[in-house]
């Protein structure tokens, strides 16, 4: 199999850890919704799955149709920032528990994740994703999807932070026995 047949496998592979996402999505709304949880922001929802799939897409059609090679001083690095960023999300999702969502979804009065990535960071999932978005294609040297896909999701997150802290902050008010949202602290998902 040549460098192209191995980024279809790898692509696959991401593809595989999208679905099994989704599997964990659902399950954890079903366990939110029975516990009062409120979702908000469905409207950017539809846009970010579009384009999560789209960029699964358009990396191996780049790479294929315009020949793009695999350079070992870049593909090799990039494989090891592909690697971190879901060894990164699955943590993220590991921490969160039943609260990670990639819908954004409340549970009120829950108590804020604080261990983990989350100890540190306000929104790691979404630096798992900025990079996996950015080196997956490079991999093999599709650096016009790394571009588009990466401005796009800039976009996206633009939105999808601002609603998912409005959700937060709103469930903190709501709920005088719960803390408000600490910046170090948030429960994101892509």
């Amino acid at each position: 199999m040549n460098s192209h047949g191995w980024y279809l496998v790898l692509v696959g592979a991401f593809a595989l850890e999208r679905l099994a996402e989704l599997v964990v999505t659902t399950r954890n709304a079903r366990w939110s919704f029975a516990r009062g949880g409120v979702e908000t922001g469905r409207e950017h929802y539809p846009v970010m799955v579009a384009m999560h799939a789209a960029f699964l897409v358009a990396a191996p059609v780049e790479v294929i149709v315009a020949d793009r090679p695999f350079l070992p001083w870049l593909g090799w690095p990039m494989l090891a920032l592909a690697a971190a960023s879901q060894a990164l999300r699955w943590w993220c999702i590991a921490s969160l528990g039943h609260h990670w969502n990639a819908r954004v979804i409340v549970v009120p009065g829950a108590p804020l994740v604080r261990r983990g990535p989350y100890r540190w960071l306000r929104h790691p999932n979404y630096v798992a994703v900025v990079t996996e978005l950015a080196v997956l294609p490079l991999v093999h040297t599709a650096w016009l999807t790394a571009l588009v896909f990466s401005a796009a999701n800039a976009l996206v997150l633009r939105t999808r932070i601002r609603v998912e802290n409005a959700a937060l902050a709103s469930a903190a008010a709501s709920s005088p026995a719960s803390p408000s949202p600490s910046p170090s602290v948030s429960r994101d998902a892509v």
